[in-house]
């Protein structure tokens, strides 16, 4: 089973196995998440598989066939290596389904734009199982507050309210999880009991305190725009956003309307931010410059009050000022719990 997309994977792919392993399965947990595929298979093989795949990674396959591909969605990201061309780029995500065969199943997000207006030019051989929260299909759908999970003949459901991940961006990782799981026979129950026990992984949406009354969130794996975006969606107290680093062609106006009415300042952490300044000066009333975890969370707590968050999203890659974008939130936590 191999899990790819722009944004949400690395939660699809953790909810999965945790689906597979809560089910009963002997499953692995590899790519770009976990020990690496053949390493996995080498040293301590596994009847069941389930890979986090890059675009990267999927740019050189030629053989790699998985039973189950999910697409979680498209957006611009790493647009640096290929070439600025956002079509190159969606047309590595669609290899994912490149070799499959008639009995494998394709899990892809109806909702998105991208992946619907790019589906059509790709030959499918595989079973398509949508995913969607605006039309019910035959795989899965949220209606009335309600999941629906049916492929074939098999049905389940289940109220969003008992799902431990919140936010509407989580409810797509949790239909894919929950479709994904059903296709590989997990009994209805187990799928319904990994949804209520799932905890989302370190660096992603992680709670790492509340400091006289400001909650400081730890979403480092954030690395688009669009991870941003829905990071910002799920708020609901006036926000203190850390943004920044790397930039790989971001288009911030995509954050335009989230930010005017969730933002109440910017830490930018990065070298250079001149990009977010031209975005969002006219817009936010705080935006200063960062150059350290530390400088970053020390800004943040200056211009919070009792009730906001301070949210950790950069939106860019870590590696002007971090190792990696786990290295960025372990300092963020460090600089939290030292404050």
């Amino acid at each position: 089973m191999a899990i790819t997309g722009s944004n949400g994977k690395t939660t699809t792919t953790s909810l999965i196995y945790h689906i597979l392993v809560t089910g009963g399965l002997d499953a692995a947990l590899v790519g770009n998440i976990g020990e690496s595929f053949a390493r996995q298979v080498a040293l301590d093989p596994r009847p069941v598989y389930v890979v986090e795949v890059s675009s990267f990674q999927l740019d050189d396959i030629s053989t790699f066939r998985p039973d189950i591909a999910v697409l979680t969605n498209i957006t611009e990201d790493h647009l640096d290596r290929y070439d600025y061309n956002f079509e190159n780029y969606i047309r590595s995500k669609f290899r994912i389904i490149e070799n499959q065969k008639t009995g494998d199943y394709f899990i892809y997000n109806m909702d998105d734009e991208v992946t619907m207006r790019y589906i059509e030019q790709f030959k499918i051989n595989s079973n398509q199982l949508p995913i969607s929260m605006a039309h019910e299909n035959n795989g899965a759908f949220i209606k009335d507050g309600e999941m629906y999970v049916r492929t074939g003949d098999d049905f389940m459901s289940m109220s969003v309210y008992d799902f431990t991940l919140k936010g509407k961006h989580n409810q797509y990782n949790t239909m894919a999880g929950s479709l994904a799981g059903t296709t590989m026979e997990i009994r209805k129950e187990k799928i319904r009991e990994a949804v209520q026990t799932f905890q989302n992984l370190e660096h992603r949406m992680e709670h790492v305190a509340t400091i006289r009354g400001v909650e400081f969130i730890n979403d480092s794996k954030a690395t688009n725009i669009n991870s941003t975006w829905y990071a910002l969606e799920s708020m609901d107290k006036p926000t203190v956003l850390v943004l920044g680093g790397v930039d790989k062609g971001n288009d911030y106006s995509l954050l335009m309307d989230m930010v005017k009415e969730k933002v109440k300042a910017i830490v930018c952490l990065g070298l250079d931010n001149q990009k977010i300044h031209a975005a969002f000066d006219s817009v936010v009333p705080v935006i200063v410059d960062t150059a350290s975890a530390q400088e970053a969370v020390t800004a943040a707590f200056s211009y919070s009050e009792k009730g906001d968050v301070v949210l950790l999203s950069p939106g860019c890659a870590s590696f002007d000022l971090f190792k990696n974008y786990e290295d960025r939130g372990t300092q963020f936590k460090k600089a939290v719990i030292e404050l």
